[in-house]
């Protein structure tokens, strides 16, 4: 795995085999004062579309977060650490609320994280829109 940025588009494969293990990560959006807000979160990669999606109910302050930057959305990042390895994905966030978005987000959440989110009517889903991927193998 690269430590340089790449395009997350096209991550080489040991980044992309990285991102398909099961890890805890964290999402760092902006507050409104501009300062980070760092959580904990399960999130899922997909390259082909270039986007990351986080789960997570739509009071979260979170999603407030990615909201309350206005429409053109959040600039964000997700990582994940194992020991030395660490990978990274930059981009826009935008809270999604369509139910086959939601859907998508959840059925990759099951796949990545081997269990089915618990029901959640107040649930939404974060996108990133990727604009860069680092990390170190």
């Amino acid at each position: 795995m690269a430590a340089y940025p790449q395009d997350p588009g096209t991550p080489d494969p040991s980044y992309l085999a990285f991102w398909r293990e099961r890890h805890l990560c964290t999402l760092t959006t902006p507050r409104p004062d501009g300062t980070p807000h760092v959580v904990p979160v399960g999130v899922t990669y997909d390259p082909e579309a270039r986007l990351a999606r986080v789960i997570t109910n739509k009071a979260s302050t979170k999603a407030g977060n990615v909201l309350a930057a206005g429409p053109g959305g959040a600039p964000v990042a997700v990582c994940q650490v194992d020991g030395r390895r660490w990978a990274t994905l930059e981009g826009r966030a935008y809270v999604r609320t369509e139910p086959d978005r939601i859907a998508e987000a959840e059925r990759r959440y099951a796949e990545r994280y081997e269990r089915v989110p618990a029901p959640n009517p107040s649930r939404v889903v974060i996108e990133i829109e990727l604009t860069r991927a680092m990390g170190r193998g």
